[in-house]
């Protein structure tokens, strides 16, 4: 069985609809950003103010391989920035199905504009977002299949994807 990998940039929906996905699955669930910071013992905030992007990036690499080499199926949440390297989309494409989760500029906004977890947001949210999206335009083209986020609810994104992905769920 492959693992479910959620791609995407922040705040389309990747940790929320892959917990649905999971559970009807009956599959483990991963968030990368959850497994960097259990195994750091400190807040992405605080990993990037002490380290930088590059190290937050070393290591929410090694997480998705450690994932990917379980024998257990999981569905996978990766973090907006992961298809930044070329080593991580050759990991991804080798290690399951992907799912290119996407929205408008003006959801992705709504949902992640209060949230100061997001170290790359600091400053003017908007231009962030703006910038960030043209910087990684492309970069989530290699998924199997993409799925617009903007109008369903998560248990509905999910039902989809698990249709997408095995034709049909428990």
């Amino acid at each position: 069985m492959q693992h479910i990998i959620l791609i995407g940039f922040m705040g389309t929906g990747k940790s929320t609809v892959g917990q649905e996905v999971a559970k009807k699955l009956g599959c483990s669930f991963a968030d990368l950003d959850a497994a960097v910071v259990a195994l750091e013992g400190r807040t992405i905030p605080d990993i990037f103010a002490s380290d930088g992007e590059a190290y937050f990036r070393e290591q929410e690499s090694h997480v998705l391989a450690g994932i990917l080499n379980s024998p257990t199926r999981h569905v996978i949440a990766t973090g907006g920035g992961i298809v930044l390297q070329e080593s991580n989309r050759e990991l991804m494409r080798n290690g399951g199905f992907i799912v290119h989760l996407a929205a408008s500029k003006e959801t992705i906004l709504s949902r992640v504009k209060r949230d100061r977890n997001r170290p790359l947001l600091q400053g003017d949210v908007e231009e962030r977002v703006s910038k960030l999206m043209q910087q990684r335009e492309g970069l989530y083209d290699f998924a199997h299949t993409t799925v617009l986020t903007d109008h369903e609810t998560a248990v509905q994104l999910a039902a989809r994807i698990c249709k997408l992905v095995e034709g049909n769920c428990k």
